[in-house]
């Protein structure tokens, strides 16, 4: 290509010399994306970790309940056991399990929770024992996007099987 057609094709017009001087010059252009990026990140970073505390907290509370629905489930009389076909199946009563449920939280290391509460302990057809548990879960920074507390709540269900 010729000098004077490239000329033409990049030529500036000499109307404008503020406005080529302008476009040309991009001093702090780069700053508003450093500061949404960072925000960005930060927002990125405090979701991830309140989920994984989210997370954590809840496993925390399953691992109790599980407790508690296993305490529940040994928590029959030896009257209480029937053999029915040929197998020795135990009788739960609810009444046993909410005490058997209340022995074991008394005992159990439950001091990391905050507002536990038994939800519903018993057991509904007289085999399984039934655990719901709940608790108030707060993130480890409280913000705009996630709120000071939770009410979370598990359930775990355990049954008593002679083999």
């Amino acid at each position: 290509m010729s000098e004077t057609r490239l000329a033409i094709l990049f030529h500036r017009s000499p109307r404008s010399p503020a406005l080529a001087r302008r476009l040309a010059d991009d001093t702090g252009s780069i700053l508003p994306l450093v500061i949404f990026y960072a925000f960005l990140c930060l927002v990125v970073v405090l979701l991830v970790s309140s989920i994984t505390s989210l997370y954590l907290e809840r496993e925390r509370l399953y691992a109790v309940a599980d407790g508690a629905a296993l305490a529940g489930a040994e928590s029959y009389d030896l009257e209480s056991v029937a053999v029915v076909d040929g197998q020795p199946r135990p009788t739960l009563e609810a009444p046993a399990v909410r005490a058997a449920v209340a022995e074991f939280l008394s005992t159990a290391v439950t001091d990391g929770f905050d507002a536990l509460e038994v939800e519903r302990a018993g057991s509904a057809d007289g085999r399984s024992a039934v655990v719901e548990l709940s608790a108030v879960w707060h993130p480890p920074v409280v913000s705009v996007l996630v709120p000071a507390g939770i009410r979370i709540g598990v359930t775990s269900t355990a049954r008593s099987v002679f083999w």
